[in-house]
């Protein structure tokens, strides 16, 4: 089928993009400007810069191939050693391997396991790290990135994010007590759940939180603003931690990959992911590309349905961001759509062939986190619950496939939502219950660059 043909297709068109011809072992890993109004840089560079002077996402120049032979060993081998040979060609010669085969295990020194659910559905569950979100390991692993980098500075470099749920957490928790590093996390206000709020807003020392008075496309606006602004950046040295960052974006493809691992069938997985940002799509995708079998993606959206919409239709067109029951994902104007179209060289037949978009509303999500604690006793979180709608759906007209949805966020993080669906009381885990007895620390902020500036300008 033309589906499996597609990783050469796919790495064909992405090497072809820039003209360039860097060959896959090498150590010299360069990252370009979407926008190509900025010149290529390395790993260290793209990770500290966060995004390039034009205002554009890094994009590496050319698509490692996962080593011969590897494939085969992933059963055998650990996620810290899935990681480095991910990660490595990407980093480059920027870090020694002994320090990255370190970052890489401390990043990942929690479990991520595929549960089945059903006998075609298994969730890959990425909320066993220590926010209970799948965003700590691309968190954990550029903290330690940047602590790297920033070792021998003299100033103290500002890690300026916006969340519109997980993000927050996993950035505050990653970057706590990290030397020469200080962290600003914008978020909007009313927009996260209590847990979620509590994990980026009470931790205090190096950590600061601004609650901003509008929604997450009005944050992130606001932290692309502070990227272009170059006064205000030669004062205070500043760096993303969104997925735009690509040490927070490429460290993702060590979900899939586990997953991999774990798979029992012969036959490659359907894999279906809740999407807001895109950035954790973008890694599956992206390790598609370097050779991982997958049968088909699923961005599984919810009401924010400008992917869904392009998928259709091959025309794209940002919206206004609605608030919804997984808040993770209220994004109009997704950052990193922008390196999947790169990825496929901007060529819609081929990107449609593999990936499929669903939009699920708050309603079927709730429907679904019933029916499925009902029938299976598994509980979902909302963010989970739209990726095994849509994949349930795909699924249905599929019949002889099985698949994976990922599940992203522990359930104590959506508890109006989940507890008014099962009719139980989701359990504080024992690691949060003094984080949630904390006072909560956070500034109020209008949706207005010069109030940010002012802030950052301090």
């Amino acid at each position: 089928m033309l589906r499996y043909a597609l990783h050469d297709v796919l790495t064909t068109l992405n090497n072809s993009t820039k003209g360039l011809a860097s060959p896959h072992n090498s150590t010299d890993m360069h990252y370009y400007s979407l926008s190509r109004q900025s010149e290529p840089v390395d790993f260290r560079t793209a990770t500290v810069a966060g995004q390039a002077p034009d205002g554009g996402l890094y994009f590496p120049e050319t698509i490692p191939r996962l080593p011969t032979g590897f494939l085969e060993q992933l059963p055998q081998l650990s996620a810290a050693e899935i990681a480095l040979t991910v990660l490595r060609p990407y980093v480059g010669d920027t870090i020694p391997e002994a320090e990255l085969a370190r970052i890489c295990a401390e990043t990942v020194n929690f479990p991520l396991p595929v549960v089945p659910v059903t006998e075609r559905i298994s969730a890959l569950e990425l909320f066993h790290g220590p926010t209970l979100a799948f965003k700590d390991v691309g968190a954990r692993f550029m903290s330690r990135c940047l602590g790297y980098f920033s070792r021998h500075e003299t100033r103290a470099v500002t890690v300026l994010v916006a969340t519109s749920g997980d993000t927050g957490g996993a950035v505050a928790s990653g970057f706590l007590g990290v030397p020469g590093v200080e962290v600003v996390i914008l978020y909007p206000q009313g927009r996260v759940s209590p847990v979620q709020e509590q994990q980026l807003t009470a931790l205090g020392q190096n950590v600061r939180a601004l609650e901003v008075h509008g929604n997450f496309d009005d944050c992130q606006r606001l932290v692309k603003q502070a990227f272009r602004d170059e006064e205000l950046r030669r004062r205070r040295p500043l760096t993303s931690a969104n997925s735009i960052n690509v040490a927070r974006w490429l460290p993702q493809q060590i979900y899939y990959l586990a997953a991999l691992a774990q798979w029992p069938h012969a036959k490659p997985p359907i894999i279906a992911v809740p999407s807001g940002n895109f950035g954790n799509l973008c890694a599956g995708l992206l390790a598609y590309t370097s050779g991982l079998p997958v049968a088909h993606f699923l961005a599984a959206c919810n009401q924010n349905d400008a992917v869904p919409l392009y998928l259709q239709s091959g025309q794209y067109a940002a919206q206004p961001a609605v608030a919804t029951l997984s808040n993770a994902m209220d994004v109009g104007d997704p950052s990193n759509f922008g390196r999947i179209l790169e990825l496929f060289g901007h060529q819609y037949p081929v990107l449609r062939e593999l990936l499929s978009g669903y939009s699920v509303s708050d309603a079927e999500t709730t429907t679904t986190i019933a029916r499925v604690f009902r029938e299976t006793g598994y509980v979902l979180d909302p963010h989970g619950a739209v990726a095994y709608h849509a994949l349930e759906d795909y699924l249905r007209q599929h019949p002889e496939q099985r698949g994976i949805f990922l599940e992203t966020a522990h359930p104590v993080k959506f508890p109006a939502a989940v507890e008014t669906a099962t009719g139980q009381v989701v359990p504080i885990p024992a690691e949060l219950g003094e984080l949630m007895q904390q006072p909560k620390q956070s500034t109020l902020l209008e949706p207005e660059y010069d109030a940010l500036r002012a802030y950052l300008w301090e």
